[in-house]
């Protein structure tokens, strides 16, 4: 029967409401902005509603485990050519294959929604680290896949979103462990201090608590500058143009992370304060690509990304 696949206990896609209503424009960064080109927006909103529709299922508030990884399943079933119950998926997969794409990027995101289901602390920060290999570095792969980017572009790539990762897992703290009981901050940074998890769920973060967030953003810190070149050495200027804008938001929101307490102040932020920052991040790549050298570039970027 469509909807069940084997060792599912019977589990139908009916069953429930999976959708949160969240779309690309709800996000906490900017996903297939009018920054990208037309002509590969598409590819990245088909990736976005996969990913988006498996984070509402592992988030979802009344699902168990089972019937989570049961849809967590059908979807990759779908996207594997298996299955018919995802239309989504199947979306994607017919994306992917007009452009000549490996699914491998979605498959190792799925693993990561598994693993939300299935494993809800985190030890260390390798440990973070691990699971942001497959929770985050794929998505910027994939966006850099869709655009022709080289390979040698990853690493600047996965340190980026790495840091977008713990920024979102830090400013959401609280939240997470209240509501999923789910806690991304190390356990080993907790216990060097003397707290549990509980300390998460306090209305205010204690002195202890406010020095690992300060600590777990300075690592973070680390990473952004990492990620900090990827804006200038991708050849299509409007890709440059988007990753310098989510940069400079996530180097913002480490800023704040220093200096504000994530369970009782805002860290997140607002939509005018988004702006500026976007409008100076694009303002400081094009002056930099405009008076560049003519042999400084990676390659040359033709126009305003080639579509």
């Amino acid at each position: 029967m469509e909807g069940s696949r084997p060792g599912d206990s019977g589990f139908r896609v009916s069953e429930f409401s999976w959708d949160s209503g969240k779309g690309h424009t709800d996000e906490n960064f900017p996903v297939a902005s009018v920054l990208i080109a037309p002509s590969h927006r598409e590819a990245v909103l088909a990736f976005y509603r996969v990913a988006r529709m498996a984070d509402d299922v592992a988030d979802h508030a009344s699902a168990g485990p089972a019937d989570k990884l049961a849809r967590l399943a059908l979807i990759e079933a779908s996207l594997e050519g298996e299955s018919k119950a995802v239309p989504e998926a199947i979306r994607l997969r017919t994306v992917l294959g007009a452009r000549g794409l490996s699914a491998q990027h979605m498959l190792d995101l799925l693993e990561a929604f598994r693993r939300d289901v299935t494993k809800t602390r985190y030890a260390t920060w390798d440990e973070l680290m691990d699971y942001c290999r497959y929770s985050a570095a794929p998505v910027g792969r994939f966006v850099l896949d869709v655009h022709d980017e080289p390979r040698n572009l990853w690493d600047a790539s996965d340190a980026l979103c790495a840091a977008l990762q713990v920024i979102n897992h830090l400013q959401d703290c609280g939240e997470d462990y209240r509501a999923l009981d789910r806690v991304y901050v190390p356990l080993d940074a907790l216990a060097a201090v003397g707290l549990g998890v509980e300390a998460l769920g306090e209305d205010k973060a204690s002195p202890a608590l406010r020095g690992v967030v300060r600590t777990l953003a300075e690592r973070t810190s680390i990473l952004l500058t990492a990620g900090r070149p990827l804006a200038r050495q991708v050849g299509d200027l409007r890709l440059g143009l988007e990753i310098a804008v989510i940069q400079r938001l996530a180097e913002s929101l480490e800023d704040r992370l220093l200096r504000r307490d994530p369970l009782s102040e805002r860290v997140k932020h607002r939509p005018f304060e988004a702006l500026r920052l976007a409008m100076a991040a694009s303002l400081g790549v094009l002056g930099s690509r405009l008076f560049a050298s003519p042999g400084s570039a990676r390659r040359s970027a033709p126009g305003i990304g080639g579509a």
